[in-house]
C-alpha cells in the first residue's frame, strides 16, 4: 500500500477533473495514478490463493480508468465513491467470465470412453430436450431461417458437421460416425462440435 501516492485533495481532484473532460491525457492519468490507492483496497476482497494480486489490480484498474471517463463533476459525489462502484463492476464482470469459462471447459474435459475407446465428455452424454426440439425445427419450418443464420452463427468446421448430419445443402444424412470417418476425428469429438453447434443455433433462434 505504501507504493500507492495518497489520494488527491477535493480542489486538487477537480482541477484535474476539469483538464482530464477537456481532453488533457496527463491529467486523467494524474486521476488514475492517485487513485491506485482505492483499487488495491478493493481488489483485497477478491484475492485467492488462484488470483495474481498484479492481474486484479490491472482488471481494477480499467475500472478506475472508466470511471474517471464517465465520471460527471456536477453530481456532488467525490469521484472515489464513484469510481469504487466501477472498479468493484469491473472485478465481478471478470469473475463472472471466468466462471463462465470454467463451466464451459469442465464439459468439455474427458470422463472416460466409449466402446469404441474414443475419448467422452460430459458434454457428450448430456440429454438435452431443447436440442431435440432445435433438430425438429431444423427439419421443418424454420429449415430456410437456419440457413439464413448458418454462416453468422456457426464456424467453418461447425457448418461442415451440421450440414452432413441433418442432410442440410442437399446432403444425405450421416451418422456421426460417418461423419467421424469422412473428416478423419474422433466421434465424440463429432458430438462435441455438433452439441456446441446446436446450443449457439438455438440461441440464435430464440433471440
Amino acid at each position: 500500500m505504501d507504493t500507492f501516492k495518497h489520494p488527491l485533495s477535493q480542489e486538487e481532484e477537480r482541477h484535474y477533473l476539469l483538464l482530464s473532460k477537456q481532453g488533457d491525457i496527463e491529467a486523467r492519468n494524474t486521476l488514475v495514478e492517485y487513485n491506485l490507492r482505492l483499487v488495491a483496497h478493493i481488489v483485497k476482497k477478491y484475492q485467492t490463493a488462484e488470483r495474481s494480486t498484479e492481474d486484479l489490480i490491472s482488471i481494477g484498474t480499467i475500472g478506475l480508468i472508466k470511471a474517471v471517463n464517465t465520471y460527471d463533476i456536477d453530481k456532488g459525489n467525490r469521484l472515489a465513491t464513484y469510481a469504487s462502484r466501477c472498479i468493484e463492476n469491473e472485478l465481478l464482470m471478470r469473475l463472472r467470465q471466468e466462471r463462465k469459462e470454467s463451466r464451459e471447459i469442465s464439459l468439455y474435459e474427458p470422463i472416460g470412453t466409449d466402446k469404441e475407446g474414443n475419448e467422452i465428455s460430459l458434454m457428450d452424454i448430456i440429454k438435452n430436450d431443447d436440442e431435440n426440439v432445435l433438430i425438429d425445427i431444423i427439419h421443418n419450418d424454420n429449415l430456410s431461417y437456419v440457413s439464413k443464420i448458418f454462416n453468422k452463427v456457426l464456424d467453418k468446421r461447425e457448418q461442415e458437421i451440421i450440414a452432413m448430419r441433418y442432410g442440410l445443402g442437399g446432403n444425405d444424412e450421416m451418422t456421426q460416425k460417418e461423419v467421424a470417418k469422412m473428416l478423419g476425428i474422433s466421434r465424440s469429438y463429432v458430438s462435441r462440435i455438433e452439441k456446441k453447434a446446436l446450443l449457439k443455433l438455438r440461441s440464435a433462434l430464440l433471440l
